[in-house]
C-alpha cells in the first residue's frame, strides 16, 4: 500500500535531485535500519523524558560521516514534536554566535550542532554553562566597563555531531547525557536500504542489483543511496529503466567504483603507492601531490577505507602498502621490504 509521502519523495527527487538524500530520509527509529542497538538505547532516553514530563538529556552522535547522525537528530526533534534548530560548529566562532542561537530557544528545542568539535573555545565555554545551567552570560561593552548581563534560557536539548570525539575537549564531552557511537553498516543492512530508496522513488531494482549496490557502499549509506542514483540514470539511459545486476555493474564500471567500493582517487592513491614509491614508505603529502589532490583529501577521504580493508598501513616514516594491495592491483611486490627506502619527510 503506498503511503502520501511517497508521492512526495518521488516528486522532489524527480524535480530536483539535490533534495535526494534529504527526502529518502527516515522519519522515525522504526525506519531506521541498522544501528540497532543505538535505535534502542536512544528509544530508551527520548521515551523516559516524555514519560517523566522532563526535557531529554544532551545526546552526542559520533561517527565516520555518512551514517545518519543529522537524520537521527531529525528524528529525535520529531519524536519529541519539538522545533529543530540546526548550525555547525564552524558556523560558531564566537561566544556571541551561540548567544544569539540560544537567546531564541523556547521550552523543549532541540538545537542541532554538527561537526561539533570545530567550535571555538570561547563558544565551547559559552555552551558548558548553557547545557548545565541554561542560561548564558552575554557581555556588554569592552574592557574595564564591560558587563557580563546574565540570560536565562528554557531547558532544551542539545545533539551535537561529531566525526573525531577525541577533538572534544572532556568538560564539553562530560555534559552529554547519552553518546551514541555509530558504526559502519553491514551489507546486509545496506541492502535494505537500498531497496527501500528504491521502492519511494518507484524504481524496479532486483534484489541482486540491489546487494551489488550494498557490496560497493563501504558500509556507509549516504554512499548506498548516491550509488543508486548513478545506477538510476545508467538504467534509464542504456537498459530502458531495467535495475538488475547486469545494469548495476555496468553502471558502477562507468563510474569507476570498483568490486570493493574503491573509486578512482582510492586507486590512484594505491597506484601511486606501489607504483612510483615501490610500497613506501612516503610521505602523505608527498602521496598527495603525486595524485594531484590535497593532503586532506587524501587524509580524510581516501585513507580511512584504505586502512580499513587492510591496503594501507600508518606508519611512524609514512605510509606503506601491504600485501594485499599489491595483489588487488594485480601488482607484484617487490622482493625487498618497503620499509628499507622513505620518500619524503613527512607522515
Amino acid at each position: 500500500m503506498e503511503r502520501p509521502e511517497d508521492d512526495v519523495v518521488a516528486a522532489a527527487v524527480g524535480s530536483d535531485d539535490r533534495a535526494y538524500e534529504a527526502a529518502l530520509r527516515p522519519r522515525t527509529l522504526d525506519e531506521v535500519v541498522g544501528q540497532d542497538r543505538v535505535r534502542e538505547q536512544l528509544s530508551l532516553v527520548l521515551d523516559a523524558a516524555t514519560a517523566r514530563g522532563s526535557t531529554p538529556d544532551h545526546v552526542l552522535l559520533s561517527g565516520p560521516p555518512g551514517l545518519g547522525k543529522t537524520t537521527l537528530a531529525m528524528i529525535i526533534a520529531h519524536r519529541l514534536s519539538a522545533p529543530l534548530r540546526l548550525t555547525s560548529g564552524p558556523a560558531i566562532q564566537h561566544a556571541g554566535d551561540l548567544a544569539a542561537i540560544l537567546s531564541g530557544v523556547t521550552e523543549g528545542d532541540v538545537v542541532f550542532i554538527d561537526e561539533i568539535h570545530r567550535m571555538s573555545r570561547p563558544a565551547e565555554e559559552l555552551l558548558y554553562m548553557a547545557m548545565e545551567d541554561f542560561r548564558v552570560d552575554v557581555v556588554v561593552g569592552k574592557g574595564p566597563g564591560a558587563t557580563a548581563i546574565p540570560l536565562e534560557i528554557p531547558p532544551f536539548t542539545v545533539v551535537g555531531a561529531t566525526t573525531r570525539a577525541g577533538l572534544l575537549p572532556g568538560p564539553l564531552r562530560d555534559r552529554f547525557g547519552f553518546t551514541a557511537q555509530l558504526d559502519y553498516y553491514e551489507a546486509s543492512d545496506l541492502q535494505r536500504i537500498v531497496t527501500r530508496s528504491a521502492g519511494l522513488l518507484r524504481l524496479d531494482l532486483t534484489a541482486d542489483g540491489a546487494a551489488e549496490i550494498a557490496g560497493r557502499s563501504r558500509g556507509t549509506p549516504r554512499i548506498a543511496n548516491r550509488l543508486l542514483r548513478r545506477v538510476r540514470d545508467y538504467a534509464e539511459v542504456r537498459t530502458g529503466g531495467v535495475l538488475d545486476l547486469e545494469a548495476a555493474r555496468a553502471a558502477l564500471a562507468l563510474y569507476e567504483v570498483d568490486d570493493l567500493g574503491l573509486d578512482r582517487l582510492d586507486v590512484a592513491v594505491l597506484r601511486a603507492l606501489c607504483q612510483s614509491f615501490g610500497g613506501g614508505p612516503v610521505g602523505v603529502s608527498t602521496l598527495a601531490v603525486a595524485v594531484g589532490e590535497e593532503r586532506e583529501t587524501v587524509e580524510e577521504v581516501a585513507e580511512p577505507y584504505l586502512v580499513r580493508l587492510g591496503f594501507l598501513a600508518r606508519t611512524p616514516r609514512g605510509r606503506i602498502a601491504t600485501p594485499a594491495a599489491w595483489r588487488h592491483l594485480g601488482l607484484a611486490a617487490p622482493a625487498d621490504s618497503p620499509q628499507e627506502l622513505s620518500f619524503g619527510d613527512d607522515v
